[in-house]
C-alpha cells in the first residue's frame, strides 16, 4: 500500500472528510497506519452541512490527542489556505528551521482533495469533478511556503462493514451510482430526512403533510414532479434520481447525514457484530477439529 509505504516521512497527515457524513467518509485504515502522526481533519463542502452538526463533529474529533479540525467550503478560500498555517502549529520544531513541512492529503473519492490542492497551490494541479475515482496516481507538490503536499488517489476501504455508512456514502455520491440500487438508497435518504429535516423535505416538495412511509415520500415528490408512469404509477426510479442529486446538490438546504451520537451508537453496534463474527467462526472451527 502506497500510503503505508510512504508515512514514515510525512510529518503530518491531511485527512479530507465530507463535512456531511465524517464518520462514514473516514478511512478506518488511516487511522491505524497514523499511530501518533499528527492529523488534521479537513471537513470539506462544509457549505453543504448543518452547521451546528458540524460543530458538533469539530468538538468530537478535536478532543483525540494530535488532531485538529477545519471546517471549510470552495466559497472561502482563504478559509482553506488557513491550513498550511495549521501544519506549521503542529510542527512548530520544523517551521523554526529551514527544512521543509511534508505533509499527505488523504481521503475516499469525491470527498473533495483535488479542489483543496488547487486551492492550496493557487493554480490547478489536481482534475476535480462530482465523478468518484478522478485522482489516478500519486502527486507531490512543493507550495514554495514550507509546506510539501503528497496526494494519493482515492481510497474507499475493501468492505463497507457498517451499511449504514454504505447508504450515506452512496447518497453524497462518494460510490458510484452503478453500486447500489436508486430506490434503496433514496428511500434511506428520504427516511432520515423524515426525522432529521422533515421542514426542509416538505418545503422543497411543496409537501402539505408527510406520509407515513419512505416509500410514501418518493411517490408523493413523483406526483409533484410528474415522474408518472402510464395508468399514472410513479417512476420511483426516476423520483430517486431526482432526490439524489438535488441532496448532492444542496437544493434542499444544509443538511447532515450524521451526528457524533449516531457514530458512537453505530461503532458499539459493529464491535458486537464482529464478536459474534468471531465467536461463531471459533465454534465452527471447534466443530470442526472435535469432528476429525
Amino acid at each position: 500500500m502506497k500510503i503505508r509505504e510512504a508515512l514514515p516521512g510525512v510529518d503530518v497527515l491531511i485527512e479530507v472528510l465530507d463535512a456531511r457524513i465524517p464518520f462514514s467518509s473516514q478511512n478506518p485504515m488511516i487511522e491505524q497506519l497514523r499511530g501518533n502522526k499528527p492529523c488534521i481533519k479537513v471537513l470539506s463542502k462544509s457549505d453543504l452541512a448543518d452547521t451546528d452538526i458540524t460543530r458538533e463533529w469539530q468538538q468530537y474529533m478535536d478532543a483525540v490527542k494530535g488532531v485538529k479540525t477545519i471546517a471549510i467550503s470552495p466559497d472561502d478560500p482563504e478559509k482553506t489556505r488557513q491550513i498550511t498555517e495549521l501544519c506549521r502549529k503542529m510542527m512548530p520544531d520544523k517551521n523554526a528551521g529551514v527544512k521543509n513541512i511534508h505533509t499527505m492529503i488523504v481521503g475516499i473519492p469525491n470527498v473533495g482533495k483535488s479542489t483543496l490542492i488547487n486551492t492550496l497551490a493557487g493554480r490547478t494541479i489536481a482534475k476535480t469533478g462530482n465523478e468518484p475515482a478522478i485522482t489516478k496516481s500519486q502527486q507531490r507538490i512543493n507550495l514554495n511556503n514550507g509546506i510539501v503536499l503528497s496526494d494519493t488517489p482515492g481510497v474507499l476501504w475493501p468492505n463497507v462493514e457498517n451499511i449504514n455508512s454504505g447508504y450515506r456514502l452512496a447518497i453524497t455520491g462518494a460510490i458510484r451510482d452503478t453500486a447500489m440500487e436508486y430506490l434503496d438508497v433514496a428511500c434511506f435518504a428520504s427516511g432520515y430526512l423524515m426525522q432529521a429535516y422533515p421542514r426542509q423535505l416538505m418545503r422543497r416538495y411543496q409537501l402539505d403533510e408527510l406520509p407515513g412511509s419512505a416509500l410514501e415520500v418518493l411517490e408523493s415528490i413523483g406526483r409533484r414532479r410528474g415522474c408518472l408512469r402510464s395508468g399514472g404509477k410513479v417512476d420511483l426510479e426516476r423520483v430517486s434520481k431526482i432526490l439524489l442529486h438535488e441532496i448532492r446538490a444542496g437544493a434542499l438546504g444544509p443538511i447532515s447525514l450524521e451526528t457524533p451520537a449516531m457514530a458512537e451508537t453505530e461503532s458499539a453496534e459493529l464491535i458486537k457484530i464482529r464478536q459474534q463474527k468471531a465467536e461463531k467462526k471459533a465454534a465452527r472451527k471447534e466443530k470442526w477439529k472435535n469432528s476429525r
